[in-house]
């Protein structure tokens, strides 16, 4: 009786071995090696990369609005919502109750009863917390509403692969994407700690069809069901002069892509580098790359969260990394009003790069993510005047300053350090 209850345990523990290890890995190989300078982000050979690696190709033919917190973004998102025609195609990562949620389900739900083909893909963790009320009111209007990796047998090795992608495309026409969720704490203007602070983009152009194709990524994955034709990808003519693109990254596919698009990045950038990030816990092929910028005379300067944070963990780990980037020169910032959220990253007022992206090994390991590519001085110029902004709301961290903190803070810092892959 013993033997055999010592075996039951051994296949037990065994597979919860191999769930754990299936959980954390996404199976492929990493990027391993620094990206070698060859050429730098004025080079024509920089966007020629970026395209051909990346894929798709850079394209012409764009044009972009940048929106502001959510008193500028929600506003945006519901009139595209409510303009709708052909389709809307709607994919999340946080959709949280609240009033501001519940307007999106009535929006959404009006034009699914209207005879508009209505797709929402919202993440099953991201979504927890939303009100059940919502995606009944969905699914009774017509809409269809998948919720990503819900837990079942069959898929108990993707538990850990969530979609952290932001993208609403409306008609295949015009689209949406950045760092926004769909929750009160996104409302407002950042006016105080209950309100965060965060950019999103309304796009229109060719590259619409780019953010289109990466949503029906994930709806196939979901569903199986193959979404096309010109109600979803239509013949779009050119709505400015903007060269962009749209890519993605997926444990199932190109885990690495972007960890590569940010090395490939800092690795071009020959005078500036402005990092937005929420979560900024980058590892140390990352760093060394940080560090060799710095070395060669490009001014690095990076805004994070300060102690208004939603994840604690996040903050000590991302502190406990600080030191060889603070001793090579870069600048360090933590916003001090409230909650920092964005994810934008502009080099040489040439590259702007926004999408649902952290600066950590979650996103460029396990997460569904995506990225819009903007390279366009005058707007690259536009996205640094904001910047500027969110920096006099920040206060700086000096390496003196950091290798002062106490002695209790760095151990937190190191345990929360052993986490990193996870974060």
């Amino acid at each position: 009786m013993l033997t055999i209850a010592l075996i039951v345990l051994t296949i037990v523990v065994t597979l919860v071995v191999v769930l754990v290890i299936a959980n954390v890995s996404s199976g492929e190989k990493k990027i391993e090696h620094k990206i070698e300078r060859l050429y730098a982000s004025d080079d024509p050979q920089f966007i020629r990369s970026m395209g051909l690696l990346l894929g798709p190709p850079v394209g012409e033919g764009n044009r972009f609005d940048v929106l502001v917190n959510g008193d500028e973004i929600f506003p945006s998102m519901l009139e595209g919502i409510r303009s709708a025609r052909e389709t809307i195609t709607f994919e999340t990562f946080i959709y949280w109750s609240g009033a501001i949620g519940e307007e999106f389900a009535h929006a959404l739900s009006e034009k699914a009863r209207s005879g508009i083909p209505v797709h929402v893909l919202l993440d099953w963790v991201g979504s927890s917390k939303m009100d059940k009320r919502y995606l009944q009111m969905l699914r009774d209007s017509g809409a269809e509403v998948i919720q990503y990796h819900k837990p079942h047998w069959t898929g108990l090795g993707r538990m850990n692969d969530r979609t952290h992608r932001k993208l609403l495309v409306i008609d295949g026409r015009i689209g949406f994407t950045g760092g926004v969720g769909i929750a009160e704490e996104w409302t407002g203007h950042a006016q105080d700690e209950k309100h965060w602070r965060d950019t999103h983009f309304r796009v229109e152009g060719p590259v619409v069809g780019h953010m289109q194709a990466v949503f029906m990524d994930n709806w196939i994955k979901a569903t199986g069901n193959v979404l096309h034709g010109p109600r979803y990808f239509p013949d779009i003519e050119a709505a400015g002069d903007g060269l962009a693109h749209m890519f993605s990254s997926s444990p199932s596919g190109g885990s690495d892509d972007m960890q590569l698009m940010y090395l490939m990045a800092i690795t071009a950038a020959t005078h500036s580098i402005q990092l937005s990030s929420a979560y900024f816990v980058p590892d140390k092929l990352t760093i060394n790359a940080i560090v060799e910028a710095a070395k060669r005379g490009v001014s690095v300067r990076v805004i994070t969260p300060g102690k208004r944070i939603d994840t604690h963990t996040v903050r000590e780990a991302s502190r406990a990394c600080w030191g060889d980037l603070l001793a090579a020169g870069v600048e360090i910032y933590e916003y001090q009003p409230t909650m920092f959220h964005c994810k934008l990253l502009v080099v040489d007022e040439y590259l702007v790069s926004v999408g649902s992206t952290n600066f950590d090994s979650r996103s460029f390991k396990l997460n569904d993510e995506a990225n819009l590519n903007i390279y366009d001085r005058d707007f690259a110029r536009r996205q640094n005047t904001i910047f500027d902004a969110d920096l006099a709301r920040s206060k700086r961290i000096t390496l003196d300053e950091w290798r002062r903190r106490p002695f209790a803070e760095k151990m937190l810092e190191r345990v929360a350090a052993l986490l990193d892959s996870q974060l």
